[in-house]
């Protein structure tokens, strides 16, 4: 029975989001009634009559696939699970639109991204064929904003399209180093709350590369008419990179050319951009269909159990290939590119959990090892089960233009994706991480509950441990500071933040060397972590062959749980109060107080600091006019902000740029409103302050339910129900 083999949490996600509801939103089907619609959908788009089929395939294909969902041994993304069968019926959840540089070409693709985003698609996009800023626009006489500023514009509708659907569509931009506007695009997101909607990747060049290592300056070229338009320092442009990963994470950086060395479809030209999190490069208006075996389910009694894996990892084959022939394209552009070039990409989720059953520390030359096996048999099966395919089914249309000279199904076979509500759903850890944890505080229908991870709880029950004492222990201290855990046990369950930058992406290296495509993985590094360390990363990486890189610095983003939380599961209200409540106003302030002149007459603002920095704002307006409630509504949650531990950067960016037709109509005047004014005012005694903003880690509640999330496999996730940023 599945539901023996559901958690709580997994059974509380799939009633949410997953099995189908009627029109008054009660449940229609049961957790078999979901894998059954998907197999029967599936399957249908196979003929059973097809006796080639039959003979290699022993089982009937609709029970193969029920069966290897059921046992939870494959699943294939949300998109599929989710929509199989219905009057939506998009199964993809990758896809990438071209960027023409023309204001048509800009705007359809918008309108394209709309309608992907709408169908649950994430969508990826290369920025480079853009004019850079200044550049001439022949047809208006004007001058070219960039390729930022129509970035701006597509982030905006996405958040706006969010109001049709669950949540908001996820994007990638990409812009190749060589691009006159490389630098804007690299701080674009340096301050938080900036492109919310983007992650943003630096296609990187062999010919930078060169030019870092041997030092000196590289070109950059004009994509309009492929001129040399001036030169970057390449160390310079480098560190700004480092210096931003360093800071919170942006960008991350795609080695392009690498991509494209190993592009099988080289007939078609470059590859420019990848998906939002980065493991799929695709060609414009291509859709990739994606999913993942769990390795964990073949670890027994002690060994791996490759001639099984070999087995489902073929009907895995089937199965993400007929995807492609019953799926609903949200463009026809997109389902005529998919249907000529037939990527699938198979991944693998579950492989920390394997590990641990082996008894193989993560981060070892063994797991190294092992990691190449595992994923070579993979590749290796997939390639003959995708051989077969093109002969009895016929290849790929595009196959003239590839890199294959053979029958071939399939353009492209594997890929390590990001896994976390299908790992959520199986029981098992996201992709080729490492454990998140070994203790989890769970929040299910209101009931709060702590779990131990089941295979650590089994090794303590194995070695006789006392349970109560070591999980209240947990709530409080680290693993290694708990005592009566055997040192083999602590040894063996690392967690993420316990496993070195080196080995991390040794590890993504170890999958990359058998991945079609590319691996999604962060590289996770202390907070201690120094710029030197993210450029070793980075030189790391792209020495051992990966495809790109995101590095996380533990600590460098408010946008997710930075350490497991030592207090009972707290609502972002309470957390908020618990913060103003830390620093309450003293009866004594003192500040300095400032006259500006503004639209209507003048504006006096005083800033007071207490002994920990700003905490709060007043405002009063002269006698020639103003707003005074607006001025004192301002100032007023402008305080609370203070007091609040919001980052002063982000309050006085929130303020700058409000514009006022008052200010419009008069010349001479510093400002465009008087909240602008105002933030210029705190932004100026910024340097003759002594600022101590808070150093407590900011916990961002989940949107779906509640529980903190956290920064993994490239993205915000939560590992209490799954949710995706990235999604």
């Amino acid at each position: 029975m599945i539901e023996e083999k559901l958690s709580p949490n997994a059974k509380e996600v799939l009633k949410t989001r997953y099995l189908l509801k009627d029109g008054k939103g009660d449940l229609v089907e049961d957790f078999e009634g979901m894998f059954r619609r998907v197999a029967k959908f599936v399957a249908s788009g196979i003929d059973k009559n097809n006796n080639a089929i039959n003979s290699e395939f022993k089982d009937d294909v609709e029970e193969m696939f029920y069966k290897m969902m059921i046992n939870l041994d494959f699943l294939p993304n949300s998109p599929t699970l989710m929509n199989a069968g219905t009057s939506l019926g998009n199964l993809s959840a990758c896809f990438v639109l071209p960027v023409e540089d023309s204001m048509e070409g800009i705007f359809d693709s918008l309108k394209y991204a709309a309608l992907v985003n709408k169908s649950g698609g994430g969508t990826g996009f290369s920025f480079s064929s853009l004019r850079p800023s200044n550049d001439s626009v022949s047809s208006t006489g004007g001058v070219a904003s960039g390729p930022v500023s129509f970035m701006k514009v597509f982030d905006s509708a996405t958040e706006i399209i969010k109001q049709g659907g669950r949540r908001r569509g996820a994007n990638m931009g990409i812009l190749r180093i060589d691009h006159p506007d490389i630098k804007e695009f690299i701080l674009a997101k340096q301050e938080e709350d900036s492109l919310n909607n983007f992650n943003l990747s630096v296609g990187i060049t062999e010919e930078f590369m060169s030019t870092l290592e041997e030092g000196g300056d590289y070109p950059l070229y004009n994509p309009r008419n492929g001129e040399i338009v001036g030169y970057h320092s390449a160390k310079e442009i480098f560190n700004i990179i480092v210096e931003g990963a360093h800071k919170n994470g942006e960008p991350g950086v795609v080695f392009i050319d690498a991509i494209n060395q190993q592009n099988t479809l080289p007939g078609l030209g470059l590859i420019e951009a990848t998906n939002p999190c980065g493991e799929q490069p695709l060609f414009p208006y291509e859709s990739c269909n994606l999913g993942s075996l769990n390795l964990s389910n073949f670890v027994r009694e002690g060994e791996f159990d490759f001639k099984r894996l070999k087995e489902v990892a073929k009907s895995a084959v089937l199965f993400l290939d007929t995807v492609i022939d019953v799926n609903k394209y949200p463009l026809p552009e997109i389902e005529h590119m998919t249907k000529q070039n037939r990527k699938i990409g198979l991944g693998v989720m579950g492989w920390a959990d394997a590990l641990v059953k082996l008894g193989i520390r993560y981060g070892s030359e063994e797991s190294f090892s092992l990691a190449r096996t595992v994923m070579k048999t993979i590749k290796d099966t997939a390639d003959e089960c995708s051989k077969y395919l093109g002969f009895v089914l016929n290849s790929f249309p595009n196959l003239k233009l590839s890199t294959f000279k053979n029958e071939r199904r399939n353009a492209t076979l594997t890929t390590i994706a990001p896994t976390g509500s299908i790992s959520l759903i199986a029981g098992c850890s996201s992709g080729i991480e490492p454990l998140f944890s070994v203790s989890y505080k769970r929040n299910v229908m209101g009931t709060s509950f702590d779990e131990f991870h089941p295979i650590f709880e089994e090794k303590l029950i194995e070695a006789d441990c006392d349970l109560e004492l070591i999980r209240s222990q947990l709530s409080e201290k680290n693993l290694d500071e708990v005592e009566g855990i055997p040192s083999d046990i602590k040894d063996l369950f690392v967690t993420s933040h316990d496993i070195n930058y080196k080995e991390h992406i040794q590890m993504q290296a170890s999958f990359q060397a058998y991945t079609d495509n590319a691996v999604s993985k962060t590289i996770n590094l202390p907070n201690s972590a120094t710029i030197e360390d993210v450029k070793d990363a980075y030189f790391m990486a792209y020495k051992l062959g990966c495809k790109g890189l995101t590095v996380y610095r533990d600590g460098s983003r408010s946008l997710q749980v930075l350490e497991k939380p030592k207090k009972e599961k707290q609502s972002p209200q309470e957390i908020a109060e618990e913060r103003l409540n830390k620093r309450v106003r003293p009866e004594t302030t003192y500040g300095s107080t400032t006259r500006s002149l503004i639209g209507c007459g003048k504006l006096y603002i005083t800033v007071n600091k207490d002994d920990y920095g700003m905490c709060e704002v007043f405002c009063s307006n002269g006698r020639g006019g103003g707003c005074h409630s607006q001025s004192e509504a301002t100032s007023r949650l402008i305080s609370l902000a203070m007091r609040s531990g919001v980052p002063i950067k982000q309050i006085i960016g929130q303020l700058r740029g409000i514009k006022c037709s008052a200010f419009l109509r008069k010349k001479d005047l510093v400002g465009t409103s008087c909240p602008d004014v105002i933030g210029r005012v705190i932004e100026s005694q910024l340097e003759d302050t002594s600022i101590v903003e808070s150093e407590e880690k900011v916990k961002v509640a989940c949107p779906d339910c509640g529980e903190f999330v956290d920064f993994s496999e490239g993205c915000v996730v939560c590992r209490a129900c799954g949710y995706s940023k990235c999604s």
